[in-house]
């Protein structure tokens, strides 16, 4: 019986993960809206917490479980303002991190969906 790739290894692994999510942190640096969200001065630990969750996401190791337990991705977001500008926000950043992969239409497409339908999760409220 053959062993189909996970989304994980299509797309490269560790490595492409590694790089959509510092792609990502470069702008939430600079965005006012955002940066305040992440409790840290230094994003190093979002960004590891983020790489780790996606790449388990996606089918690879299952470190973020094991260190962090079930995502609860809701609750983790709770304390902040997740409002449509903050989504639309992240939404770009995190685009233009895609769009850095030069991944394949299908699984950019794919990744994508995915992003986009977690960001409108978030919103936690409509106030400015």
């Amino acid at each position: 019986m053959p062993v189909t790739e996970t989304f994980y290894e299509q797309v490269g692994g560790h490595a492409t993960f590694a790089k959509l999510v510092h792609e990502f942190y470069v702008g939430v640096a600079d965005d006012p809206v955002l940066k305040p969200m992440y409790p840290e001065e230094d994003l190093g630990p979002a960004e590891e917490r983020l790489t780790l969750f996606l790449e388990q996401y996606w089918g690879g190791p299952g470190t973020y479980s094991a260190h962090r337990g079930h995502p609860r991705l809701r609750m983790r977001h709770q304390p902040f303002k997740v409002n449509p500008d903050a989504r639309d926000r992240w939404l770009a950043h995190m685009r233009h991190a895609v769009d850095t992969l030069a991944l394949s239409p299908l699984h950019d497409a794919t990744l994508w969906d995915y992003l986009e339908r977690a960001a409108f999760a978030m919103v936690n409220t409509f106030d400015d």
